[in-house]
């Protein structure tokens, strides 16, 4: 486990080195191998840290150079970031009647299923969209309106709005400004950045839930 998570943050903080090695060995397949990542990150559960934003930024800033055409790399993200949530939702939609067929099972009973789909009625669509752009969130957000049984009709409309908005903003985000030289000659240091700024929502979520407990 910790060879692997050693891999992917290798993978991460070199990521152009490593993008530039995949488009010269793999070259127009780099493209499914960009899809690929992209579903597994948001469709499958046990995949939260393979690279997302960082990936976007990079394969925008290298469509810049010619290695990738920005408006199908757009069209194809876009469809494996949908298509990834709405799996995870629908695994998510096929387990919580598994889990919580029992009334009363410790932690994990009926009620808290309940209180699930009323916060998604609620706040889904904007949780679906603004957890696009966190990363590990967003891969158990749409599982988790699955489990909570938030209306399809509801989910799929944000979950296309939001999919659409983070690959668009990230990819062109590295389109427009990934080749500028400051950038292009500190890379490493714009996905550090990249990467703090997508987790800090989340902890100072952390952290004011910390202080209410306290």
């Amino acid at each position: 486990m910790f060879e692997l998570v050693k891999m992917v943050l290798d993978f991460v903080i070199h990521i152009d080195v490593h993008l530039s090695e995949l488009i010269r060995s793999y070259g127009l397949w780099t493209y499914l191998i960009l899809v690929l990542i992209i579903f597994s990150e948001t469709g499958l559960v046990v995949a939260p840290l393979l690279p997302g934003d960082s990936l976007l930024f990079a394969a925008g800033a290298f469509a810049a150079r010619g290695d990738f055409n920005i408006f199908w790399l757009f069209v194809l993200l876009s469809i494996a970031a949908v298509l990834g949530d709405t799996v995870n939702y629908w695994v998510g939609s096929y387990v919580g009647p598994k889990v919580f067929h029992n009334e009363n099972v410790r932690f994990l009973n009926r009620k808290y299923l309940d209180r699930t789909h009323e916060f998604y009625e609620k706040y889904g669509g904007k949780t679906i969209i603004i957890a696009r752009f966190v990363p590990i969130i967003r891969t158990f957000a749409p599982f988790v309106a699955g489990i909570g049984s938030m209306t399809y009709g509801k989910f799929i409309s944000y979950n296309v709005i939001g999919g659409i908005l983070w690959i668009g903003a990230f990819a062109y985000a590295g389109f427009f400004f990934g080749n500028i030289p400051m950038v292009k000659h500190n890379f490493t240091l714009v996905i550090f950045a990249i990467i703090i700024l997508s987790v800090m929502p989340g902890v100072i979520e952390i952290i004011k839930h910390k202080m209410k407990k306290a």
